[in-house]
């Protein structure tokens, strides 16, 4: 049984430092381990201790004291008010990683970057997640958000140069260039959000140095960890939403102002022939090359993006469609990335292989096997799915919404919510809206459904989750699933399944109305726009059923809280 020894720094709270002194105690017995606890108080030294060889030593001490003696010699700080708010994660979280104070600092400074592919809801979340967590182990974090509209509290050279370790918590490729040279930890957001601080201490572990400069110890550059094609295709995805954004509103627009027959010659002149133009012609045209092209970024940087775009307009030209980019953007990319390490050039011809040689191969590549080989086959696929699409009705209709609907409620906001959600928006290139009116609805679900269980059934929830399923609803009527998020993770085996009956539900029901969509997000922010959404009615009705539903095999499910734990 290995014996746990812990410095606690009391300061000016003295009562703290021995309840958290007393809570470390008790936590270690949890985990059948003994711990010895010295405690400094402004009275002096109670019970020092002298750490056996190997043996783990903790500081804990309140935020912002700082005590580098100690510090330099500990395998972790803990701060007073983590473990007095959990003990027992506090002391699973020091034990896993068991870091070492970095060189005599105080703590370790660690800089972070959080994004996901639509940069609204997750990016936000993770950067939440990771400060609680450095918060609770009283480390020293800066994270950057790669949100929607662009990067929140940047990371400065100056910041990056001083961190001991890079964490990357993102479900898209995010630019590392600027790493080059330091420890480099990659993560998709999920770990962020629902433990940061243990992410926090596995990144100090096994962060790797980013390649582009020599590692100290091996001589030989070492890169983080490569992101897989998943990451990839979502990367492309968030940097294809604006233009669908803008190209469907304005296209939406014009068929409000000048109907029907506002993109035919006989409208040319008019603001909604001008407008139908903009959004078709302009917007939608370079959906899928902005597809294709950052789905090769995502995997070859920024010499893949011109052979990626390319092949992503020769997709469309042939009518490969959504499907052909996204062959054409793995062609690209992993083709590109292939011919950037088999090319060995001299230092002085090194800079003609980013701007010269990959664009130019890359591009013969991609374009070649799209022609001859890819695009034929592609389009015949692409062609057979929308017109089977589009030929659904009744029971066909109805069963893809409740499969579409159950996707977005199975895990609010990860990969299966993101795979439907994609698909949709995909479609949309190719004038097939009503898979993202069921997506849509189903995804607006589990939130909204959330929020009304909340308030039906009081006695189910505590004092503090009733107050979230406030924030719950907000972010469930901006289309934001992962507002359900908490209310999942802490009773997943009852809220779950009541979120996908709801979800289902809703996506039928939208189907089974031919609900059409032309704007892949927004929730009920963009439902007034005109033109935006047909049948109105129908996908009011399946909101409101998907959520009534939802909220009520969640008040059936959950068991009341007792008293007391419902005014914690």
């Amino acid at each position: 049984m290995t014996k746990i020894f812990a410095i606690v720094e009391a300061g000016e709270t003295g009562v703290s430092g021995v309840l958290a002194g007393e809570a470390l105690r008790r936590a270690a017995s949890r985990r059948n381990q003994s711990a010895e606890i010295e405690l400094r108080t402004a009275q002096g030294v109670i019970n020092p201790v002298e750490p056996q060889d190997g043996a783990p030593l903790l500081f804990v001490a309140p935020d912002g004291l700082a005590d580098p003696q100690v510090e330099a010699r500990a395998h972790h700080r803990l701060s007073v008010e983590a473990v007095l708010a959990d003990p027992d994660a506090a002391l699973e979280a020091a034990l896993a990683g068991s870091v070492p104070v970095q060189q005599g600092l105080a703590r370790p400074r660690i800089v972070a970057v959080t994004s996901c592919p639509t940069g609204i809801a997750h990016t936000f979340m993770a950067a939440e997640g990771l400060t609680a967590g450095a918060r609770q182990l009283g480390y020293d974090l800066h994270v950057e958000t790669q949100g929607s509209v662009g990067a929140g509290n940047p990371l400065s050279a100056q910041d990056i140069a001083e961190a001991d370790v890079v964490l990357i918590a993102a479900d898209r490729e995010v630019d590392r260039s600027r790493f080059a040279g330091k420890r480099v930890f990659v993560s998709n957001t999920k770990p962020a959000i629902t433990g940061g601080a243990a992410l926090i201490e596995k990144a100090l572990a096994e962060a790797v140095v980013e390649a582009g400069a020599v590692a100290s110890s091996g001589g030989a550059e070492v890169s983080a960890k490569r992101a897989g094609p998943y990451k990839h295709l979502m990367t492309g995805v968030s940097f294809m939403l604006p233009f669908v954004v803008a190209g469907g509103l304005l296209i939406a627009l014009a068929f409000a102002l000048g109907g029907i027959h506002a993109n035919e010659d006989s409208a040319a002149g008019t603001l909604a022939h001008a407008l139908f133009t903009i959004g078709a012609k302009g917007g939608f045209a370079l959906i899928v090359p902005a597809l294709a092209g950052y789905i090769a970024f995502s995997i070859a940087d920024r010499p893949g993006i011109a052979p990626g775009m390319i092949g992503g307009m020769l997709a469309a030209n042939l009518g490969a469609g959504f499907l052909g980019g996204i062959v054409a953007g793995f062609i690209a990319g992993y083709g590109v990335d292939a011919l950037n390490r088999l090319i060995v050039l001299p230092k002085n011809l090194a800079g003609l292989k980013p701007v010269l040689i990959l664009p130019l191969l890359g591009t013969l590549l991609t374009g070649l096997l799209m022609v001859y080989a890819v695009g034929a086959p592609v389009a015949a696929a692409l062609a057979f799915m929308t017109e089977w699409l589009r030929s659904m009705q009744g029971s066909s209709a109805v069963l893809l919404g409740v499969i579409l609907g159950l996707m977005m409620a199975f895990d609010v906001g990860g990969p299966v919510n993101k795979a439907a959600y994609a698909f949709s928006v995909a479609l949309i290139s190719s004038q097939v809206y009503t898979p993202m009116a069921a997506v849509m609805a189903a995804g607006m679900t589990p939130p909204l459904g959330i929020a009304l269980a909340t308030r039906l059934f009081a006695n189910r929830f505590t004092t503090e989750e009733r107050e979230a399923g406030s924030a719950a609803a907000v972010l469930g009527l901006a289309f934001v699933s992962e507002g359900a998020i908490p209310f999942a993770a802490r009773d997943p085996f009852r809220v779950i399944p009541s979120l996908m009956a709801g979800s289902a539900l809703a996506g039928a029901i939208s189907m089974a109305f031919g609900v059409e969509l032309r704007v892949p997000h927004g929730g009920i922010f963009v439902l007034p726009i005109p033109g935006a959404v047909t049948h109105l009615g129908g996908f009011a009705l399946a909101l409101v059923a998907g959520m009534g539903l939802s909220a009520v095999l969640v008040g059936l499910l959950k068991r009341p809280v007792s008293g007391a734990l419902a005014a914690a």
